[in-house]
């Protein structure tokens, strides 16, 4: 039977918060699969997947990376290998609740969207890094302006596709830009992205953030990028 939903989960050394991750994933009361790739991990996540999750779960498949290659390159990997409607990216740490793909799915139901992204900003201000809160407030404001779409929060983790719709878009990225750039071309295709709040709470670079200012920079001259290209 074809699930519902992929659950697209790159993991980069997070044996610390993949357990419990992989638990509330499963907990989630919808049909799905869960499609896990170790991106070269080196602090015991790759052995934890051998050991204790591949062929233990009827609902998760496991892939490797042998060298490092980024949370984008790891998203390239696992989305030809989705089999549910809808596809959503999740990842490795506790800082999202699975939970909210519940009203995510339902927005696609009760909207026809092709895209559904869950913002960390339609009920507040989330506790981040000031430096974060900045970035993330202008590339928000990016997209309204350079792609005339009222988007609340651009670099959220949770973003949601109907699969076909994923599949179809021509993916370059091997980092962060995953998000900027599968947004720009979400947005140039004429696709209205649909947002829903979520829960969020924030992880320190001491507790294995992993993101830094330089892809905030990235982020920013990808938007621009696939503004200007044809």
């Amino acid at each position: 039977m074809t699930p519902l939903l992929s659950v697209l989960l790159p993991v980069y050394n997070e044996l610390d918060t993949f357990p419990l991750l992989l638990e509330r994933v499963r907990a989630v009361p919808i049909d799905k699969e869960i499609l896990v790739l170790d991106d070269c991990s080196s602090d015991g996540t790759r052995e934890l997947l051998q050991s204790t999750v591949e062929g233990r779960y009827a609902d998760v498949r496991v892939f490797y990376h042998e060298t490092n290659c980024g949370k984008g390159a790891a998203l390239r990997t696992l989305i030809p290998h989705a089999r549910g409607e809808f596809s959503i990216v999740q990842d490795g740490d506790l800082e999202y609740d699975p939970q909210d793909y519940v009203s995510m799915i339902e927005a696609f139901r009760t909207t026809s969207a092709a895209v559904v992204y869950g913002s960390r900003f339609m009920c507040g201000i989330p506790k981040m890094r000031p430096a974060n809160r900045v970035v993330n407030m202008l590339l928000a404001w990016m997209v309204r302006f350079f792609y005339r779409a009222q988007l609340t929060d651009e670099a959220t983790c949770y973003k949601a596709f109907r699969t076909e719709l994923l599949k179809s878009i021509p993916l370059t990225c091997h980092r962060f830009e995953f998000c900027p750039e599968v947004t720009a071309k979400v947005l140039r295709r004429g696709h209205a992205i649909v947002e829903v709040p979520i829960s969020y709470s924030a992880r320190t670079l001491a507790e294995g953030k992993k993101i830094r200012w330089t892809d905030g920079v990235e982020a920013i001259w990808t938007l621009l990028k696939f503004r200007l290209v044809s």
